[in-house]
């Protein structure tokens, strides 16, 4: 798998969450899922799970997780 699967979006869902192991991550998404008002979040979240259910524990620990930020002098497309 390659390591840099996540979007930005889920890379930024992923550091509200406890990363410290894929299986906290992944019990604390379950746990919000149904939490999430908003469709387009509870998209992300379930694809975010998705994209750990498939990787390994040590696919997992070798990832950064760190917040994307979008700059509004950046152009968008």
């Amino acid at each position: 798998m390659d390591l840099t699967s996540f979007t930005v979006e889920q890379e930024n869902l992923l550091c509200v969450f406890d990363t410290s192991t894929r299986a906290a991550c992944m019990a604390e998404i379950s746990d919000a899922i149904p939490h999430f008002d908003d469709p387009d979040m509870r998209e992300i979240a379930e694809s975010t799970l998705a994209v750990l259910q498939t990787m390994t524990d040590d696919e997992f620990s070798a990832q950064i997780f760190s917040p994307a930020y979008h700059s509004d002098d950046e152009e968008e497309d």
